[in-house]
C-alpha cells in the first residue's frame, strides 16, 4: 500500500485497517511527505509490519524495493497526489514509492487525491490516460467538499468503496470464471420523466442493486452491458455503461443491446407512466389545481420476453408493497421471464439501502427465499441461481 503527502491520508489508515480486518497482510510504503500527514508508526501499529519512508533505513542499510514489488498480489497507492501521478506517468523515480512502483510486477490500483482544478487540468488527465493505458486501474475521485474549502471532483475513493474494489479483483483472480465468454445486459435505477425543464415524475430508487449485480458479474467473466439510469453511485471502469435518463431511452438502449447477449437482468426501476405533454417552459404556480395528464411508458420488460429466443435468460424484477408473491407469479409468465426477483421495501431493503431481502421465483420451482444481506452478497446468490438454471 502506498501512500503520498495529501490530507487524504487520513483515510489510508481506514483502509489499512479494513484490509486487516479483511484477512489481508499489508505493507506500506510512504513518500517522505506523505509521513508529515500521518506517522509511520500509525501504520506499523496497524499492519504490524515495518513501513518503509525511504531507500536507505537509518542504520545505512537499503530497503529492496524490488522484492516489496514481487513480494505484492496488489500494490494499491491511496491517496496518489498529482505530483506522484505525473511521476508515475512519466516514470520518474525519487522516492521508495516509486521505485516499488516501477519494480512490481502485480495489478496496481491508484486512487488520486486533488484539489478539483489540479483535478481537472488538462496535463493531470493526460498523466492519468498514461497510467491507464498502462494497464493500471484508476479508482473514481468524489465529488464534494475539498481541504481548499471547495466543492467538486478530486476527493479520494471513501475506504468503504475501495475495499469493494479490491474485493472484487481478488475474486475475479481466484474464483473460477463461471460466467466467461457469456454476455450480460443488466438494467439499473430510476428513470426521469421529465414534466418541464426543471421537473419529472421519477422514483426513489439508487441504482444500487443493479450496479452490485453488474460487478458481481463482470467478476466472475461475463462481458457486462449496464445500462443505468440517473444516479450518484461510483461505477467501476471495467464495467461497460450507457447512461440513460427516461423510460423510452432505456427501452431503446435494451432492445437494443439484448439481441446480442445471453442473460438479461433487469433490476431498474422504470416508471410506468409519463407526462402526455412535455412543457417547453417551466410550469409557474397558479391558483387552483394542477392536473398533470399521464400515458403508459414503453414496458422494457415486456419487450425483452417478446424478443427473447430460445438460447436467452431473462431475469426480471419486482418491487411490491403488498401480495409481493402473487404479483410476482403473474409478473413472470405475463412477460415470459425465466426468474423473478420479488422483494418488498423496508428499512432495510429496496430503494436506497446496502442490504436486500429477496424471493427468487423461476417457473415451476419451488422459491428461493434468500436472507438479509448485503446487496453484494445478494448478486451473488441470484447470479448463482441463474447459472444453475442456464441450459446445460
Amino acid at each position: 500500500m502506498g501512500v503520498t503527502g495529501s490530507i487524504a491520508a487520513y483515510k489510508a489508515v481506514i483502509l489499512c485497517r479494513e484490509l486487516i480486518k479483511s484477512g489481508a497482510e499489508v505493507k506500506v510504503v510512504m513518500t517522505p511527505d506523505a509521513t508529515q500527514f500521518v506517522t509511520p508508526l500509525t501504520f506499523n501499529a496497524i499492519s504490524h509490519n515495518e513501513v518503509y519512508c525511504s531507500i536507505a533505513t537509518d542504520a545505512g542499510q537499503w530497503n529492496e524495493h524490488v522484492h516489496l514489488g514481487l513480494w505484492a498480489d496488489l500494490m494499491i497507492i491511496a491517496p496518489t497526489t498529482a505530483n506522484t501521478l505525473a511521476k508515475m506517468a512519466h516514470g520518474i523515480c525519487d522516492n521508495i514509492l516509486l521505485a516499488t512502483y516501477l519494480s512490481a510486477k502485480c495489478h496496481v490500483m491508484i486512487a488520486p487525491a486533488m484539489d478539483l482544478d489540479m483535478w481537472h487540468h488538462a496535463t493531470t488527465q493526460q498523466n492519468l490516460k498514461t497510467l491507464k493505458k498502462n494497464k493500471n486501474q484508476l479508482i473514481p475521485v468524489g465529488h464534494g467538499a475539498l481541504a481548499s474549502g471547495l466543492v467538486g471532483d478530486g476527493r479520494m475513493a471513501e475506504p468503504n468503496e475501495i475495499i469493494k474494489l479490491i474485493t472484487d479483483f481478488f475474486l475475479n483472480q481466484n474464483q473460477i470464471l463461471a460466467l466467461k465468454q457469456k454476455k450480460i445486459l443488466i438494467n439499473a435505477g430510476p428513470t426521469y420523466e421529465p414534466i418541464d425543464p426543471v421537473r419529472f415524475i421519477g422514483n426513489y430508487s439508487s441504482g444500487k442493486m443493479g450496479l452490485e449485480l453488474a460487478i458481481a458479474a463482470a467478476s466472475l467473466g461475463a462481458d457486462v452491458q449496464l445500462v443505468i439510469g440517473p444516479n450518484s453511485l461510483m461505477i467501476p471502469d471495467h464495467i461497460n455503461t450507457t447512461l440513460i435518463q427516461d423510460s423510452d431511452e432505456m427501452y431503446d438502449k435494451c432492445t437494443q443491446i439484448f439481441t446480442d447477449v445471453d442473460i438479461a437482468i433487469c433490476a431498474a426501476a422504470v416508471a410506468d407512466y409519463k407526462p402526455k405533454q412535455v412543457k417547453t417552459q417551466k410550469i409557474k404556480k397558479k391558483k387552483g389545481l394542477f392536473q398533470l395528464e399521464l400515458i403508459k411508458t414503453k414496458d422494457t420488460l415486456a419487450q425483452l420476453g417478446k424478443l427473447k429466443k430460445q438460447n436467452q435468460f431473462l431475469v426480471g424484477f419486482a418491487l411490491e408493497t403488498q401480495n409481493a408473491l402473487e404479483y410476482g407469479q403473474e409478473k413472470l409468465y405475463a412477460k415470459n421471464l425465466d426468474m423473478i426477483i420479488v422483494n418488498t421495501p423496508t428499512p432495510n431493503t429496496g430503494f436506497g439501502t446496502d442490504t436486500n431481502q429477496v424471493i427468487i421465483l423461476q417457473k415451476d420451482k419451488k422459491e428461493i427465499t434468500l436472507r438479509l444481506d448485503s446487496k453484494r452478497e445478494i448478486a451473488y446468490k441470484i447470479l448463482s441461481t441463474v447459472m444453475e438454471a442456464l441450459p446445460k
